[in-house]
């Protein structure tokens, strides 16, 4: 019996679900979810991530990760953390930009936080036995600083969404149609205690009818793990992810496959299921956790400070018959109808440290 097949025997017995259920079953159900059996990605997959476009986007997430440990003052060991590798691209493109400073790799200990199968054995292909893997932050010991990056990771934790109605805010859920067919549908918030609107929420006043809200208390808490884990070893974590720079209203969940938005309700784990990262809320709950956050910026702004345009020229120069393609793939990186103004870049740190870029964090 397939996921769709199970969730609507389920839904029939039990009632309608909520859709971070939906969302977390799409992806991690352990005999159908999509990352637990066909994760693809790359230009002949479903999606395609920043470093799979080019390794000019993870060698420059190594330099500053670089910058980042000098001004942490160099320690050793480290521990270099990875939270949702993909198929291990940017961390080797990281290290091998991490030999320009052989002292650092030297310090790193490389941590890989994954949950899928499929792609620890593609990590482990690309490199190595070197890294050490876990399926949850909390494995990676305690007692020394970290360096995180987590590129894509936010938009694949799931988020409630409210409905604002004539009589008020709902929650979606989703129940079967009269077809059959899965079908979303509301549920009032009621009085009740185990249906509570988050706090701090997005969805105070009136809205207009049909206006909807997503609120995940899956990324904030995330962003709180990390801030404890900050906080009390010291170190800095960089997020990257499309997502929203404020508060704001939408419907962003969306299902790929083979690069094409499909219905999330008829592909239950078939396709890769998504959310926006909800970036205010993430720099709320690790500063509210005791770490710092930076300001919210664009991939532009971000890859253009590091200098993705010299290294692109650099690159363009030693392969003048790859010019037009590294043209192709930086405007793919910091092109505003592009990555570049869709995805953002978010970094927690500790109390007592100022990465580049992010040099006032509060």
């Amino acid at each position: 019996m397939s996921l769709l097949d199970r969730l609507k025997t389920q839904i029939a017995q039990d009632g309608p679900i909520g859709v971070p259920e939906f969302f977390t079953r799409c992806l991690h159900d352990p005999r159908d979810g999509y990352y637990a059996m066909r994760p693809d990605l790359g230009a002949g997959g479903d999606f395609i991530t920043a470093p799979l476009v080019s390794q000019m986007f993870g060698e420059l997430i190594g330099l500053w990760a670089i910058e980042t440990w000098t001004r942490m003052g160099r320690p050793s060991p480290f521990r270099l953390v990875e939270m949702g590798p993909g198929d291990g691209t940017l961390m080797s493109d990281l290290l091998r930009a991490g030999k320009l400073e052989p002292d650092f790799l030297a310090a790193a200990e490389v941590w890989l936080v994954e949950v899928s199968a499929p792609l620890k054995a593609r990590q482990a292909a690309k490199l190595g036995d070197m890294p050490r893997w876990v399926g949850r932050l909390d494995e990676v010991p305690a007692g020394a600083p970290m360096i995180l990056v987590a590129n894509e990771l936010l938009d694949c934790l799931p988020a409630r969404q409210f409905v604002r109605t004539k009589d008020g805010w709902a929650e979606r859920v989703i129940g079967l149609g009269e077809d059959g067919a899965l079908a979303f549908g509301l549920r009032s918030l009621g009085k009740s205690a185990d249906t509570p609107i988050p706090n701090p929420s997005p969805i105070e006043g009136e809205g207009s009818i049909g206006q909807i809200w997503e609120s995940s208390p899956a990324q904030a808490a995330l962003a709180s793990d990390i801030a404890h884990r900050l906080a009390a070893d010291g170190g800095a974590a960089l997020l990257i992810d499309y997502g929203r720079a404020a508060p704001e209203a939408g419907d962003t969940l969306q299902a790929i496959q083979g690069h094409q938005k499909v219905d999330p309700l008829k592909t239950a784990g078939l396709a890769d299921l998504t959310v926006w990262a909800d970036f205010p809320a993430v720099v709320a709950a690790a500063r509210e956790t005791g770490a710092k956050a930076g300001p919210i910026i664009t991939q532009a702004e971000f890859l253009t400070a590091l200098g993705i345009e010299a290294r692109a020229q650099a690159l363009a120069t030693a392969r003048p018959d790859r010019a037009d393609q590294v043209a192709r793939q930086l405007d793919r990186l910091i092109g505003e109808a592009q990555m570049g103004a869709l995805f953002k870049v978010a970094c927690l740190t500790a109390p007592d440290l100022s990465p580049p870029l992010f040099e006032d964090a509060t």
